[in-house]
């Protein structure tokens, strides 16, 4: 895999097996299969350069290569429930070092993110551009109050006067959408967040599907407009 320093890879893993959402990665928002969403979007990003899905499946294999992936075949070991995404980007990475040099970067998409978009990837890969950052990744800002269970506020103080919301010490949720990580420093670390990071922020990333009533939301937030 002879690429130039400036070349970035896309990894998408997509197993086939799901317990919350069986055949999650195959249903369709918007009529388009979630994996051949994250493909798209990472086609349409300016600087990623190839585009590659990590599966165990036939039909997401099928489904990948017709969208214009490539595809690795990753083996059943890491394809289970325990299996972490980065063994996945790790086994892929692991192939392509043989073929030659790896990419610079890569940006690793998950395709419960129905609607990101190839201007977020580009803007959570730019992050990575300083030496000074090895990974970056999307965040959405949340203005609530968190507490935890046993009745303690987490961003605020619930003894002091209460504060308006807009006072609140800004927060943000990491979306799992979008993560970019300098190849050489995630694979000395095998894990996405290698230090030092930065979190980036999406105004409008859109829900993530973990449940079947997040997959009913994110059809009907396509229905209503692009995506």
């Amino acid at each position: 895999m002879h690429q130039s320093d400036d070349s970035v890879l896309a990894l998408i893993p997509a197993r086939g097996g799901s317990k919350g959402i069986p055949g999650k990665n195959l249903k369709e928002v918007g009529g388009t299969p979630l994996v051949a969403r994250s493909i798209l979007a990472a086609q349409a990003s300016a600087l990623v350069t190839r585009v590659v899905v990590s599966t165990d499946d036939d039909a997401i294999a099928s489904v990948s290569l017709e969208y214009g992936a490539d595809v690795v075949r990753r083996p059943a070991a890491l394809a289970d429930d325990t299996a972490s995404s980065e063994s996945a980007l790790l086994h892929a990475l692991d192939l392509f070092a043989d073929e030659g040099p790896l990419p610079a970067s890569i940006v690793f998409l998950q395709c419960t993110s129905p609607f990101t978009t190839g201007e977020q990837i580009d803007r959570v890969l730019t992050a990575l551009q300083p030496e000074s950052v090895n990974s970056a990744f999307a965040v959405a800002p949340w203005h609530g109050f968190l507490w935890r269970e046993d009745g303690r506020g987490i961003n605020h103080d619930p003894q002091q006067a209460r504060q308006r919301r807009q006072d609140l010490e800004p927060s943000f949720l990491e979306t799992g959408a979008i993560y970019a990580m300098k190849t050489a420093e995630f694979r000395r670390s095998g894990t996405r967040f290698c230090a030092p990071w930065r979190p980036v922020v999406i105004e409008d990333s859109g829900p993530e599907i973990d449940t079947i009533d997040d997959l009913v939301l994110c059809r009907n937030l396509a229905g209503m407009g692009p995506g």
